[in-house]
C-alpha cells in the first residue's frame, strides 16, 4: 500500500495510515514553496537616508609642476574648486590648495562615487587653469588619495557595535538573540592609481521593527553576506545582529558608492531569508524583509573636526 492511503478494516471501521518521512519532508518542502510564491519581494531599488558622510580627498599636479605659486593662481584655483562643488552637489567643508597639490574635505552623499567625484574635480579644473593659465594637459596626476574622517574616530564605533547586546538589553539572557562578527584579518582591498581607506558603520532595521534573527539566523545570514562581499568586491569588517535591526562596519572601495553596498547587503538579504525562511516571514506579517530606509556614516583614524582644524592651519 503506498504512503498516505485509506485503509478500509473488515468491520468497516477505518484504520490509521502513518505518512512516511519523505512524504512528510516532501509536504513541508510545498507548504514552503507555497510561502515563498505567496510573498512579495520587491528589491529595494533606492533608499531614504540618514547619514554623515566625510571625506579626505587628495590630488597632486602632474610631475609635481608648481603650477599654482602665483597668489592669483591659488585664488583662483579655490574659487574655481567652490563652484565646481556647488555645481555638482558636493558640500565643500575645507579646502586648501597649494602650489602642486589640493587637499580638501568633503560631505558627499550615499549615491556619490569617489572616484566619479575625483574625476569631475579633476576634469573640470584641468579645463579651466588650461583655458586660463594656457597649460598643456595633463594639469593633474592620475593617482588620488581618499580618506574617510567622521564625528567619532572609528574604535568607538567599533566599541559601539561590540556592545549591542548590552546596549539593548539582551546580554543578562540565557541565551542571547544576539550575533556579532569580528574579522580576524581584514580583507585587502586595492583600486588602480588609489591610496584609499573608506570606512562605514551601516545600520538597517527589518520591516515594522520585526524581531525576525535571532542568533543562529545571524550566524548564517553573516556567512552569506562574507560571500556577497567577496563576489561584489567589498568588506566587512563587523556584524552585529539583534532581532529587528542590524548593525556592520564595511569598507568600500572607491569605484562603489555606499548607497550600492548597502543595496547588495539588503537585496541578497532578503533573498536569501525567503528562500529558507518564507514561513517566519510569513508569521511575521512583512512582506519585506527590511525597511527601505538606512543609516551610513564614515568614520577613521581622526575626526572630521580635527581633520579641518588641520587643513585650516596648514
Amino acid at each position: 500500500m503506498a504512503p498516505g492511503a485509506s485503509l478500509n478494516t473488515p468491520n468497516g471501521s477505518w484504520g490509521i495510515v502513518q505518512v512516511q518521512p519523505c512524504a512528510a519532508r516532501l509536504l513541508v518542502a510545498s507548504i514552503c514553496q507555497v510561502y515563498r510564491l505567496a510573498m512579495r519581494l520587491e528589491a529595494l531599488a533606492n533608499l531614504h537616508w540618514a547619514f554623515q558622510l566625510h571625506y579626505l580627498l587628495c590630488f597632486r599636479t602632474n610631475r609635481r609642476r608648481t603650477l599654482f605659486a602665483a597668489n592669483d593662481r591659488m585664488a583662483l584655483l579655490s574659487d574655481w574648486f567652490t563652484e565646481i562643488c556647488g555645481r555638482h552637489d558636493y558640500h565643500l567643508l575645507e579646502a586648501e590648495p597649494h602650489t602642486d597639490h589640493l587637499r580638501c574635505l568633503l560631505s558627499l552623499r550615499p549615491n556619490h562615487v569617489i572616484s566619479n567625484v575625483i574625476q569631475t574635480v579633476k576634469t573640470n579644473l584641468s579645463r579651466e587653469s588650461c583655458a586660463a593659465f594656457a597649460l598643456t594637459p595633463p594639469v593633474w596626476e592620475r593617482g588620488y588619495l581618499a580618506r574617510t574622517v567622521g564625528r567619532v574616530r572609528i574604535g568607538a564605533v567599533r566599541e559601539y557595535l561590540d556592545s549591542q547586546a548590552e546596549h539593548h538589553g539582551y546580554a543578562s539572557r540565557l541565551r542571547p538573540p544576539v550575533f556579532r562578527y569580528v574579522a580576524r584579518e581584514p580583507v585587502l582591498l586595492k583600486a588602480a592609481h588609489a591610496a584609499f581607506e573608506l570606512n562605514y558603520h551601516l545600520v538597517f532595521a527589518t520591516r515594522y521593527r520585526r524581531a525576525i534573527f535571532d542568533s543562529r539566523i545571524g550566524r548564517d545570514l553573516s556567512a552569506y553576506w562574507m560571500r556577497v562581499a567577496e563576489k561584489r568586491g567589498f568588506a566587512i569588517d563587523r556584524i552585529s545582529v539583534l532581532p529587528d535591526h542590524v548593525h556592520m562596519m564595511v569598507r568600500t572601495v572607491p569605484k562603489m558608492s555606499i548607497e550600492a553596498c548597502a543595496l547588495a547587503l539588503m537585496n541578497n538579504a532578503q533573498h536569501w531569508m525567503a528562500q529558507r525562511f518564507a514561513p517566519l516571514m510569513v508569521k511575521e506579517k512583512v512582506d519585506q524583509l527590511w525597511q527601505s530606509s538606512a543609516y551610513a556614516g564614515t568614520c577613521g583614524e581622526v575626526t572630521t573636526a580635527l581633520m579641518k582644524w588641520f587643513l585650516r592651519k596648514n
